[in-house]
Protein backbone atom coordinates (compact mmCIF):
# COMPACT_ATOMS: atom_id res chain seq x y z
CA UNK A 1 0.00 0.00 0.00
CA UNK A 2 2.74 2.46 0.85
CA UNK A 3 4.49 1.90 -2.71
CA UNK A 4 0.93 2.02 -4.65
CA UNK A 5 0.70 5.80 -2.76
CA UNK A 6 4.03 6.76 -3.64
CA UNK A 7 3.50 5.94 -6.89
CA UNK A 8 0.20 7.84 -7.13
CA UNK A 9 2.11 11.08 -5.71
CA UNK A 10 4.95 10.58 -8.14
CA UNK A 11 2.59 10.66 -11.09
CA UNK A 12 0.76 13.57 -10.01
CA UNK A 13 3.80 15.56 -9.18
CA UNK A 14 4.68 14.31 -13.05
CA UNK A 15 1.55 16.40 -14.26
CA UNK A 16 1.50 19.40 -12.39
CA UNK A 17 5.22 19.85 -13.30
CA UNK A 18 5.54 19.14 -16.99
CA UNK A 19 3.26 22.07 -18.09
CA UNK A 20 5.60 24.09 -16.66
CA UNK A 21 8.70 23.10 -18.01
CA UNK A 22 7.47 22.57 -21.77
CA UNK A 23 6.46 27.16 -20.70
CA UNK A 24 10.25 27.40 -19.95
CA UNK A 25 11.69 25.10 -22.80
CA UNK A 26 9.35 26.97 -25.57
CA UNK A 27 10.18 30.74 -24.14
CA UNK A 28 13.85 30.90 -25.59
CA UNK A 29 16.87 32.81 -24.64
CA UNK A 30 15.83 36.12 -23.14
CA UNK A 31 15.60 38.96 -25.60
CA UNK A 32 16.77 42.61 -24.24
CA UNK A 33 14.17 45.35 -24.45
CA UNK A 34 14.41 47.87 -27.07
CA UNK A 35 15.94 50.21 -24.77
CA UNK A 36 18.67 47.58 -24.18
CA UNK A 37 18.92 47.46 -27.70
CA UNK A 38 19.26 51.20 -28.93
CA UNK A 39 22.95 51.60 -29.32
CA UNK A 40 23.80 55.25 -28.03
CA UNK A 41 24.10 58.66 -29.34
CA UNK A 42 26.64 59.03 -31.56
CA UNK A 43 29.37 61.29 -31.23
CA UNK A 44 29.51 65.26 -32.05
CA UNK A 45 32.43 64.01 -34.22
CA UNK A 46 30.65 60.97 -36.23
CA UNK A 47 29.58 60.24 -39.19
CA UNK A 48 27.89 57.00 -40.15
CA UNK A 49 27.65 55.84 -43.87
CA UNK A 50 25.99 52.73 -45.03
CA UNK A 51 27.15 53.12 -48.61
CA UNK A 52 30.60 52.51 -48.55
CA UNK A 53 32.26 56.13 -49.68
CA UNK A 54 35.22 57.49 -49.21
CA UNK A 55 35.74 60.33 -46.35
CA UNK A 56 36.49 62.75 -49.19
CA UNK A 57 33.74 61.83 -51.29
CA UNK A 58 31.73 65.24 -52.40
CA UNK A 59 28.08 65.19 -52.65
CA UNK A 60 26.56 65.23 -55.56
CA UNK A 61 23.05 65.59 -56.96
CA UNK A 62 20.43 62.81 -57.28
CA UNK A 63 22.50 61.01 -53.92
CA UNK A 64 20.18 59.98 -51.06
CA UNK A 65 20.61 61.09 -47.48
CA UNK A 66 19.78 60.37 -43.95
CA UNK A 67 19.57 63.34 -41.60
CA UNK A 68 19.73 62.02 -37.77
CA UNK A 69 19.11 64.76 -35.25
CA UNK A 70 19.47 62.82 -32.26
CA UNK A 71 16.27 62.23 -29.90
CA UNK A 72 14.53 64.33 -32.64
CA UNK A 73 12.03 62.93 -34.63
CA UNK A 74 10.66 65.54 -36.76
CA UNK A 75 13.69 67.39 -37.61
CA UNK A 76 15.38 63.53 -38.29
CA UNK A 77 14.79 63.21 -42.26
CA UNK A 78 15.45 61.14 -45.76
CA UNK A 79 15.73 63.46 -48.62
CA UNK A 80 17.73 63.62 -52.26
CA UNK A 81 20.06 66.25 -53.21
CA UNK A 82 18.04 68.26 -55.86
CA UNK A 83 19.29 69.16 -59.10
CA UNK A 84 19.91 72.31 -57.70
CA UNK A 85 22.17 70.89 -55.26
CA UNK A 86 20.24 71.65 -51.82
CA UNK A 87 18.81 69.92 -49.61
CA UNK A 88 15.47 71.31 -47.25
CA UNK A 89 14.95 70.66 -43.91
CA UNK A 90 12.91 71.41 -41.02
CA UNK A 91 13.73 75.23 -39.11
CA UNK A 92 16.77 75.69 -41.46
CA UNK A 93 15.62 75.67 -44.57
CA UNK A 94 17.34 75.22 -47.58
CA UNK A 95 21.13 74.35 -47.46
CA UNK A 96 23.98 73.92 -50.13
CA UNK A 97 24.79 69.67 -49.50
CA UNK A 98 26.05 69.09 -53.18
CA UNK A 99 29.87 69.51 -53.29
CA UNK A 100 30.74 69.17 -49.40
CA UNK A 101 31.67 65.90 -48.07
CA UNK A 102 28.78 64.28 -45.20
CA UNK A 103 31.38 65.62 -42.68
CA UNK A 104 31.08 68.98 -43.68
CA UNK A 105 27.31 68.70 -44.27
CA UNK A 106 26.76 67.75 -40.98
CA UNK A 107 28.63 70.55 -39.41
CA UNK A 108 26.82 73.00 -41.70
CA UNK A 109 23.66 71.46 -39.97
CA UNK A 110 24.69 71.15 -36.19
CA UNK A 111 25.53 74.76 -36.94
CA UNK A 112 22.25 76.12 -38.43
CA UNK A 113 20.25 74.21 -35.24
CA UNK A 114 22.46 76.14 -32.84
CA UNK A 115 19.64 78.65 -32.70
CA UNK A 116 16.59 76.23 -31.81
CA UNK A 117 18.59 73.81 -30.28
CA UNK A 118 21.42 73.38 -27.55
CA UNK A 119 24.14 71.43 -28.71
CA UNK A 120 22.35 69.49 -30.89
CA UNK A 121 23.96 65.91 -32.44
CA UNK A 122 23.78 65.42 -35.78
CA UNK A 123 24.96 62.47 -37.72
CA UNK A 124 24.49 62.71 -42.17
CA UNK A 125 23.93 58.94 -43.63
CA UNK A 126 24.88 58.38 -47.27
CA UNK A 127 22.54 55.64 -47.92
CA UNK A 128 22.69 55.90 -51.76
CA UNK A 129 24.75 57.41 -53.92
CA UNK A 130 24.24 58.13 -58.04
CA UNK A 131 26.92 56.83 -60.41
CA UNK A 132 29.92 59.16 -60.90
CA UNK A 133 28.82 60.83 -63.95
CA UNK A 134 29.98 63.81 -66.35
CA UNK A 135 28.24 65.47 -69.30
CA UNK A 136 29.93 66.62 -72.13
CA UNK A 137 27.47 69.02 -75.31
CA UNK A 138 28.06 71.24 -77.40
CA UNK A 139 30.00 71.25 -80.67
CA UNK A 140 31.18 67.47 -80.29
CA UNK A 141 30.61 64.82 -82.08
CA UNK A 142 28.94 62.37 -78.98
CA UNK A 143 27.61 65.04 -76.94
CA UNK A 144 25.91 63.16 -73.34
CA UNK A 145 26.78 61.65 -70.22
CA UNK A 146 30.17 59.88 -69.70
CA UNK A 147 30.76 57.57 -66.53
CA UNK A 148 33.55 59.55 -64.78
CA UNK A 149 36.62 56.98 -63.66
CA UNK A 150 38.69 59.58 -61.62
CA UNK A 151 40.96 60.83 -62.52
CA UNK A 152 39.87 62.05 -65.66
CA UNK A 153 40.44 65.33 -67.91
CA UNK A 154 39.24 67.23 -69.70
CA UNK A 155 41.07 65.97 -72.67
CA UNK A 156 39.96 62.62 -71.86
CA UNK A 157 36.41 63.54 -71.81
CA UNK A 158 36.64 65.46 -75.03
CA UNK A 159 38.30 62.45 -76.80
CA UNK A 160 35.35 60.31 -75.63
CA UNK A 161 32.74 62.59 -76.62
CA UNK A 162 34.24 62.05 -80.58
CA UNK A 163 36.00 65.26 -80.61
CA UNK A 164 35.08 68.42 -81.80
CA UNK A 165 32.68 69.89 -84.96
CA UNK A 166 33.59 71.60 -87.75
CA UNK A 167 32.75 74.84 -85.96
CA UNK A 168 33.65 74.18 -82.09
CA UNK A 169 35.16 77.39 -80.38
CA UNK A 170 38.56 75.32 -79.02
CA UNK A 171 40.24 78.56 -77.10
CA UNK A 172 37.21 78.73 -74.72
CA UNK A 173 35.41 75.63 -73.05
CA UNK A 174 33.77 76.00 -70.21
CA UNK A 175 33.06 73.55 -67.37
CA UNK A 176 30.16 73.97 -65.16
CA UNK A 177 30.98 72.48 -61.16
CA UNK A 178 28.28 72.73 -58.65
CA UNK A 179 30.57 73.72 -55.21
CA UNK A 180 29.36 74.16 -51.70
CA UNK A 181 28.92 78.05 -52.89
CA UNK A 182 27.03 77.61 -55.69
CA UNK A 183 27.94 76.84 -59.46
CA UNK A 184 30.94 77.92 -60.72
CA UNK A 185 32.40 78.18 -64.04
CA UNK A 186 35.79 77.26 -65.02
CA UNK A 187 37.23 77.68 -68.69
CA UNK A 188 39.45 76.06 -70.76
CA UNK A 189 41.73 76.60 -74.16
CA UNK A 190 42.28 73.20 -75.78
CA UNK A 191 44.56 75.11 -78.29
CA UNK A 192 47.20 76.23 -75.32
CA UNK A 193 46.96 72.80 -73.57
CA UNK A 194 47.86 70.67 -77.01
CA UNK A 195 50.95 73.02 -76.65
CA UNK A 196 51.56 72.55 -73.28
CA UNK A 197 51.01 76.14 -72.26
CA UNK A 198 47.19 75.91 -70.43
CA UNK A 199 47.10 73.82 -66.87
CA UNK A 200 44.82 71.07 -67.38
CA UNK A 201 41.59 70.51 -65.62
CA UNK A 202 40.45 67.49 -64.00
CA UNK A 203 36.72 66.47 -63.63
CA UNK A 204 34.65 65.96 -60.87
CA UNK A 205 31.24 64.30 -60.72
CA UNK A 206 28.55 66.46 -61.79
CA UNK A 207 30.75 68.40 -64.27
CA UNK A 208 29.51 69.62 -67.19
CA UNK A 209 31.40 70.22 -70.29
CA UNK A 210 30.28 73.02 -72.80
CA UNK A 211 31.86 73.14 -75.91
CA UNK A 212 30.30 76.61 -77.63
Amino acid sequence: MKTSAIARFSFFFLLSTTPLAFAQAGSGPSVPSPQAQRPSAPGAGETTRRTPVAADYKLVNGDKLRIEVYKDAQLSQSLQIRPDGKITLPLVGDLAAAGRTSTELRDVIATSLKEYITNPVVTVIVTETVPATIYVMGEVHTPGPQPLKEPMSIMQALATAGGFSDFANTKDIQILRQTSAGQTTLHFNYKDAVKGQAKMIYLQPGDTVIVR
